[in-house]
């Protein structure tokens, strides 16, 4: 076997407390991670939560993403919901610049973003959906996605960087799709 090209990147949804309840050892993972996506108000979290998580990312040197889902709290992003393209780009700039706001106030930039939960899944069978949500992505900035997928395919239509990426923690059907469960 040759050297190794490239390092496997590991990238982890944070920040997807909200108010008084806890989602995930954020912190214990922080100093094992590359890359953070960090919830960003509609599936999870909520403005102290996210800068807490922006602060604690910085403090360890974590780059982050923004990480829009469906406004769906008590569903936790998991349930499908119809909207529009213009719908679907709204939201994505509305949850993106929020974040921005934080990383604003720590003077860390926005280094990329990946859908979540069953947002996630629509982009990857999708294209109108998945392109609908490429047009509320800041210019420059990549998304991180599934390969072989409406969503890759609507980020190279696009101009959108895309960074594939694999899950070791979800499942695959035979044909190499997602598994999108309502719960965990």
């Amino acid at each position: 076997m040759g050297p190794i090209k490239h390092k496997a990147l590991i990238n982890v949804d944070l920040g997807e407390a909200y108010g008084n309840w806890a989602c995930g050892p954020d912190e214990e993972l922080l100093p094992l991670i590359d890359h953070a996506n960090i919830a960003c108000g509609f599936h999870a979290s909520d403005p102290l939560i996210m800068m807490n998580t922006v602060r604690l990312c910085k403090q360890h040197g974590v780059k982050i993403g923004a990480h829009p889902g469906l406004p769906d709290l008590q569903g936790f992003g998991r349930r499908e919901m119809k909207f529009s393209p213009e719908e679907l780009t709204a939201i994505t700039i509305y949850q993106v610049g929020a974040l921005q706001g934080f990383l604003s106030a720590e003077s860390v930039p926005l280094h990329h973003v990946k859908p979540h939960g069953v947002l996630y899944g629509m982009m990857c069978r999708d294209y109108e959906v998945a392109k609908a949500v490429m047009q509320g992505i800041p210019k420059g900035v990549p998304v991180f996605g599934l390969a072989g997928t409406e969503m890759e395919r609507a980020a190279a239509d696009l101009g959108v960087q895309f960074w594939a990426e694999m899950y070791g923690d979800v499942k695959y059907n035979a044909n190499g799709h997602l598994v999108i469960d309502r719960k965990k």
